[in-house]
């Protein structure tokens, strides 16, 4: 989506009002420790795609609690908001953080591969091995 001024400023609105519906409103323990990333709404004010970040093993735990509490988040958030049009809320998992960890735990575990020197093209040098002179003529 296309952003400017104001729809970032809507966004920004929109995602701590949410946050705060989630931490004070909200008395769901399954939605203990979950953090709102990132929201997108429409231009039209009528559609609020949030993002939320959990732990990887309680995404399904997570999605079901939101579902349960749609309507009262909904409610409390066109309360919050003072909008014209209350949006239609979607909640997405957001995976990043767990990408970002998967790809810095595969950075950490660096094969013996790619410490062996190559030349220009890639391919592995094979180290210098002395020769040995001999002395006869």
């Amino acid at each position: 989506m296309k952003q400017n001024q104001h729809s970032r400023r809507t966004n920004e609105q929109a995602r701590v009002k949410l946050a705060n519906i989630l931490l004070f409103e909200v008395s769901d323990p399954d939605l203990a420790l979950v953090t709102i990333t990132g929201v997108e709404v429409s231009v039209d004010k009528s559609y609020l795609r949030a993002y939320v970040s959990c732990d990887a093993d309680r995404y399904d735990e997570v999605t079901a609690a939101l579902a349960r509490a749609k309507g009262r988040i909904r409610s409390l958030l066109g309360r919050a908001l003072g909008w014209r049009v209350t949006p239609e809320l979607d909640f997405r998992i957001d995976t990043t953080t767990d990408e970002a960890e998967r790809i810095s735990r595969a950075l950490e575990d660096v094969p013996p591969t790619l410490a062996v020197e190559k030349d220009e093209f890639g391919y592995p040098v094979e180290p210098e091995q002395e020769e040995f002179v001999s002395d006869e003529k």
